[in-house]
C-alpha cells in the first residue's frame, strides 16, 4: 500500500484522491417524498490512506434541502449493483453551512467503489439546479479534505405550462 502524505504540521493528504463517479436521484420532481440521492465514489488502490469521512455541502439551490439523517446508508458498489453494506459512524448536519458529514466506521479501504444513499425529507419545493459539493477526508486527526466535485441535481415542476 502507498504511504499517505503527511506534512510537518501533521496534516494528512490522500496520495491519489478518490473520485466522484456519479450523483443521481431517484426522483427529480419538486416536492416529492421518498427520494434518495446517490453519490458514488471510487477510492483508488493507490489512495495511500483509507476514507474516513465524506461531506456533502449544498452550494447552490433556492431552498435548503433537509435530510433524514437516520436513513443514510452506504455500501460497496453502485446504485444498481449494491454489494456489502458499510457501517457508518455519526451522520451529522451543519445547518449554517448546509453540510452533511458521513463518517465511516471502520474507514473505507483503498481499492473500493462505494455509494452513499442520502434521503431528503422531501425534494425542494422550487424547481432549478441544486449543486451539492462532495469532499473526501482520509483517516487522521488532522486530515485534509479533497474536493471531488459537484453532484448536480435538476428538479422540475410537474405542473404543465398552459
Amino acid at each position: 500500500m502507498t504511504q499517505a502524505v503527511q506534512l510537518r504540521n501533521g496534516l494528512v493528504y490522500f496520495v491519489q484522491p478518490p473520485t466522484l463517479v456519479n450523483a443521481t436521484t431517484t426522483y427529480n420532481e419538486v416536492n416529492v417524498w421518498g427520494a434518495t440521492y446517490y453519490f458514488t465514489i471510487n477510492v483508488p488502490e493507490n489512495a495511500g490512506e483509507s476514507l474516513q469521512k465524506v461531506t456533502i455541502a449544498q452550494k447552490e439551490g433556492s431552498e435548503n434541502i433537509r435530510y433524514n439523517l437516520d436513513d443514510t446508508r452506504a455500501f460497496v458498489g453502485t446504485r444498481n449493483r449494491k454489494e456489502t453494506q458499510l457501517k457508518l459512524g455519526p451522520v451529522t448536519n451543519e445547518r449554517d453551512t448546509r453540510t452533511v458529514s458521513i463518517n465511516f466506521d471502520p474507514p473505507v479501504t483503498p481499492g473500493q467503489t462505494i455509494t452513499i444513499a442520502l434521503r431528503p425529507v422531501n425534494n425542494p419545493s422550487f424547481s432549478g439546479v441544486y449543486l451539492l459539493g462532495v469532499t473526501a477526508f482520509p483517516v487522521g486527526e488532522k486530515s485534509h479534505g479533497q474536493f471531488l466535485g459537484f453532484g448536480r441535481f435538476q428538479f422540475y415542476s410537474n405542473r404543465g405550462s398552459w
